[in-house]
């Protein structure tokens, strides 16, 4: 009888212990999907965390400077037929690409979104060695939603006519003809002391601010406007 349940007590030992090894197995198997699920989020966080960094700074750093902008009269009498928009790359900006770079700009009465468009091959100048007059360059586009391009300053001849990009220290002109854009039955143009706002905006960044009033009267054929 006392062996009959040393054996017993022996097989219940062995039943137990298969149990707890069944069970910590499970409990093995359970943390490692877990880590792995972990593991897995993990990475895909840290790749959007980047992804969204790179965009952050991007947005941040890039953008477009306005520092200069000339108006055109052909006469004295006559209305702001032309006005030129010298930009460059803000400090620290990555190359920004014209061809996807917009200008909006207003007179109060009307508001017109312009592209640059090469396909009439007449929108885009080079100066290199530069130019005598650039509002009699036809650089300025009779159509009302395109601007041209005028390469003031390009190092590393980034900026070309089909795939016009600018990077630091690169500097250019975008001509617009206002007789075109603002052209209503009564008057072309844009009429002395209207104030004129818009944007440079580039793909992404922040844009260029476009903000002045025309004199009380043109006494010059070429005026500074900003």
């Amino acid at each position: 009888m006392m062996k009959i349940c040393e054996m017993l007590k022996r097989k219940d030992v062995g039943a137990i212990g298969i149990g707890a090894m069944i069970v910590f197995i499970s409990m093995v198997l359970v943390a490692g999907i877990a880590a792995s699920v972990l593991i897995q989020t993990s990475t895909r966080l840290e790749s959007q965390a980047m992804a969204t960094g790179q965009e952050t700074v991007a947005e941040v750093s890039t953008g477009l400077a306005v520092f200069d902008i000339v108006g055109y009269s052909s006469a004295v009498t006559a209305n702001i037929s032309k006005i030129a928009i010298t930009v460059r790359p803000r400090a620290g900006s990555t190359e920004i690409d014209l061809t996807t770079t917009f200008i909006e700009i207003s007179n109060t009465d009307y508001k017109i979104v312009l592209k640059y468009r090469d396909a009439t091959g007449s929108n885009w100048v080079d100066s290199g060695t530069g130019l005598d007059d650039i509002f009699g360059q036809s650089v300025f586009p009779s159509d009302a939603d395109d601007y041209g391009i005028i390469v003031v300053e390009d190092a590393d001849s980034s900026c070309s006519e089909s795939n016009p990009v600018i990077n630091r220290g690169d500097k250019v002109t975008l001509c617009i003809d206002t007789s075109a854009c603002f052209n209503i039955a009564s008057s072309s143009g844009i009429l002395e002391r209207t104030d004129v706002w818009g944007n440079v905006v580039p793909e992404e960044g922040s844009p260029g601010v476009i903000a002045f009033r025309t004199p009380s009267s043109y006494s010059d054929k070429v005026m500074d406007l900003q």
